[in-house]
């Protein structure tokens, strides 16, 4: 078994870090400076920095805030939010981000996974996907623009198309969970799991250090990404490590 990662997230509005639920009613939660600096010496695998507004606002991540959080950081660094052309991918990279993540953009322009795949490296390329389950359909549609737009998309069947068109990683984010702290998605994170040979981040729903148990065992996802519980110090990093040792999960 691989070891599994746990994975912080900054969403970021107007330079501040917030966290809400399902996408709304976002409070304060710090600087995300201070917070990457935290959340490197407390063991944590990955950070995931995701400009929450740039797609609903029509512009490009804060690529000073991006650089300001990477020259703090000794761990893999996720960016995403805004991403729209090759040359937007180039300046975060260049700016210290080890991956970036496409939601919006890689709806309405696949091929921008494509071509970032081909000149970076599946690696670098991870495809976010918000998801929310309707129940007219029965099925999990894909939403963009920070969750304010649905479309028709099968959130399963775009995974795979993501991953075909170069995305070397999924971050999965059950928008029904998004802040709830009842447990990740788990019928849908192993559905997409399961449906591609990348791993799967979870995301959405962490309250507890057994829901990133579920996530790794239930979900077969491969890692974990948590928000609220870990800014508003209702565990750390360290404890939910602990607890998934004790149970004998492989982690970093």
């Amino acid at each position: 078994m691989l070891a599994k990662r746990i994975i912080p997230c900054l969403d970021v509005k107007d330079g501040r870090v917030v966290k809400g639920k399902q996408f709304v009613q976002l409070r304060d939660a710090g600087d995300p400076v201070e917070l990457a600096m935290y959340y490197n010496e407390q063991g944590a695998d990955e950070l995931v920095f995701l400009d929450i507004s740039a797609s609903n606002e029509g512009r490009e991540t804060m690529v000073d805030v991006v650089r300001a959080v990477a020259s703090k950081l000794s761990i893999p660094f996720t960016v995403g939010g805004g991403i729209q052309s090759m040359d937007a991918i180039k300046r975060l990279l260049r700016a210290g981000a080890d991956k970036v993540s496409l939601n919006s953009s890689a709806v309405a322009h696949p091929e921008l996974l494509r071509a970032g795949a081909d000149f970076f490296g599946c690696q670098c390329m991870v495809c976010a996907i918000d998801a929310r389950f309707d129940p007219d359909s029965g099925h999990y549609l894909v939403y963009t623009h920070g969750g304010q737009k649905q479309t028709s998309l099968d959130a399963v069947e775009w995974a795979k198309e993501a991953v075909r068109m170069g995305a070397g990683e999924i971050l999965l984010t059950s928008m029904d969970k998004d802040g709830e702290k009842s447990g990740f998605e788990l019928h849908l994170t192993k559905k997409i799991s399961d449906a591609v040979d990348v791993p799967v981040i979870a995301s959405g729903g962490a309250g507890s250090a057994k829901d990133f148990y579920d996530a790794f065992i239930e979900g077969n996802a491969d890692a974990a990404l948590a928000a609220s519980i870990f800014h508003y110090k209702e565990t750390t990093v360290s404890e939910i490590k602990r607890y998934l040792k004790r149970r004998g999960v492989a982690i970093r």
